[in-house]
C-alpha cells in the first residue's frame, strides 16, 4: 500500500527582483584586506573571491542554469506538513532498482545530478550493471525543502522521512546511497528500518562506530587513522564548532552578504575536494556559482547549518551504542583525497559498524564524489547492487509501474 503523501510537480523559477538584488549586493561588497602569508592559509583568498564575484555579477547566467536544472523531473512531497523537494528519474529501459541518493553540507541536490545518466541508463555509458530509478531529495532546510520546526532534525529524523518518501512513491524494496550527512542518514535508514533495504552504499564514513567497553581493541591501522583524523580536524574544526553551537549568529552575515556566503561555502569545496588547491581545475565556475546561488535565492544557509546543531551539539550528539550494527549489506567507496589530510580509513574500522560486502579504494576523487568522479562512483554503486538485487527472491518487489 502506498503511503498517503501528497506529491506535486515542481520547477525552479526565481523572481527577477531577487537576482537583481543579488547582483547589486555583489557590486557593493565591502572587501576586507588581504590576509598575510600564503593564499588560502587563513581562509578564502581575496583575489580568487574578487574574480569569482565579478563573474557572478556580470557573467554568470542563472537563467541558463535554471533551464538546465528544469530538464530534470522535480517534485515536492508533503510529509507531516513539511514539503520536501526531490528529483526523480526512472530507469530509461525497463524496471530499475529504486535508489535514494542523499547529499550533505555545503552541498545541494545538484551535486548528485551527474550520477543520473550513469545510473538510469548504464549500458549507454559502458557500465555493465543494473539500471536504477533514482530519487534525489534536498535535505530539510536546503534549497526548496522545508525544515521542520522541531529540534533535533537529525540523521534519524531524516531517515524516517526518506523511508516515507520512498514508500509514498510506491517502492517497497529499495537501496540508499549518500556522502557526508547523506552517509549518516543512509546509515540510520538501515539501522532503524532495515526490512525494505536491499543494501546501502556510502562514500565516506560519517558515523563513528562504538569503541567503548566490550568492543575489540583497536588495530594499529585504526589507531593511525584516528590520529591522522584528529590532527586533520584540529586544523579544520572551526566551521563545525560555530555551526554546532551558534549557527544563528553566523547566519545573519551569510544570509546578508553574497561575498560572505560564497567565501564560507567555497572554502570547504576547495579544502575537501580532490582539487590540489585549485577549484577552477576541478569544478566549473558555473557549477560552483549555481550551488551558491541556490543557497542565496532560497535563503537556506541558516537552516542548512542547523544540521550541525541538531547532530553535533552536545545536547543532541548522535552516538552509536554497543548493540547497534548495520546488518544491511553495505558498499563503501573510499575516495583517495576525501578530506585530503584525514587519511584512509582501514576496512576494519568500517566493519565495526557495517556489514561490509564491497570495499573500493578509489584512485582519485574527494569529498564531493558525485560531482568530482560521477562515473567512478556510479560504476561502484552499480557493481555493488548488481549482486544484491540479482540474488533477491523478491527482485521485482518495490518497482513502481
Amino acid at each position: 500500500m502506498k503511503s498517503p503523501i501528497h506529491i506535486t510537480p515542481f520547477s525552479i523559477r526565481i523572481e527577477e527582483e531577487i537576482l537583481f538584488d543579488l547582483r547589486e549586493r555583489i557590486r557593493n561588497t565591502r572587501w576586507p584586506d588581504q590576509a598575510p602569508g600564503a593564499a588560502w592559509d587563513q581562509g578564502t583568498d581575496l583575489d580568487y573571491l574578487k574574480q569569482l564575484l565579478a563573474y557572478w555579477a556580470d557573467g554568470f547566467d542563472w537563467r541558463a542554469q535554471e533551464r538546465d536544472l528544469n530538464t530534470v523531473d522535480q517534485f515536492r512531497a508533503e510529509l507531516d506538513g513539511v514539503y520536501i523537494h526531490f528529483a526523480h528519474k526512472r530507469a530509461r529501459h525497463g524496471h530499475g532498482i529504486p535508489l535514494i541518493l542523499t547529499h550533505g553540507w555545503p552541498s545541494t541536490f545538484i551535486e548528485l545530478l551527474p550520477l543520473v545518466p550513469f545510473l538510469t541508463d548504464p549500458h549507454a555509458h559502458g557500465i555493465d550493471g543494473p539500471a536504477f530509478d533514482v530519487v534525489i531529495p534536498s535535505l530539510p532546510g536546503y534549497g526548496f525543502s522545508d525544515r521542520p520546526a522541531q529540534v533535533p532534525v537529525n540523521y534519524q529524523h531524516v531517515a524516517g522521512l526518506w523511508h516515507r518518501l520512498m514508500r509514498g512513491l510506491g517502492y517497497e524494496r529499495y537501496g540508499a546511497q549518500g556522502g557526508d550527512f547523506g552517509a549518516g542518514i543512509t546509515t540510520f535508514m538501515a539501522l532503524a528500518d532495515p526490512e525494505p533495504m536491499v543494501g546501502i552504499h556510502v562514500s565516506n564514513l560519517e558515523i563513528t562506530p562504538y569503541t567503548g567497553a566490550g568492543s575489540r581493541p583497536l588495530l594499529a591501522a585504526e589507531k593511525t587513522y584516528l590520529e591522522r583524523n584528529q590532527a586533520f580536524w584540529e586544523a579544520e574544526y572551526g566551521y563545525k564548532a560555530i555551526q554546532s553551537t551558534k549557527p544563528q549568529t553566523l547566519a545573519y552575515a551569510l544570509n546578508d552578504s553574497p561575498a560572505g556566503l560564497a567565501a564560507w561555502i567555497l572554502e570547504k569545496w576547495r579544502s575537501w575536494a580532490d582539487s590540489r588547491g585549485n577549484l577552477d581545475e576541478r569544478f566549473s565556475r558555473d557549477f560552483l556559482l549555481t550551488t551558491v546561488t541556490l543557497y542565496w535565492v532560497t535563503q537556506t544557509i541558516a537552516s542548512s547549518m542547523r544540521d550541525y546543531f541538531d547532530n553535533d551539539n552536545k545536547r543532541f550528539r548522535v552516538t552509536i551504542g554497543p548493540e547497534q550494527f548495520v546488518s544491511v549489506p553495505t558498499g563503501i567507496a573510499v575516495f583517495a583525497n576525501n578530506f585530503v589530510d584525514e587519511g584512509t580509513p582501514p576496512r576494519e574500522w568500517a566493519e565495526r559498524l557495517y556489514n561490509v560486502r564491497r570495499w573500493t579504494l578509489m584512485p582519485k576523487g574527494g569529498h564531493f564524489a558525485a560531482a568530482e568522479e560521477p562515473e567512478l562512483l556510479a560504476r561502484d554503486i552499480a557493481a555493488f547492487f548488481a549482486g544484491l538485487w540479482g540474488s533477491s527472491r523478491r527482485e521485482a518487489d518495490g518497482v513502481a509501474s
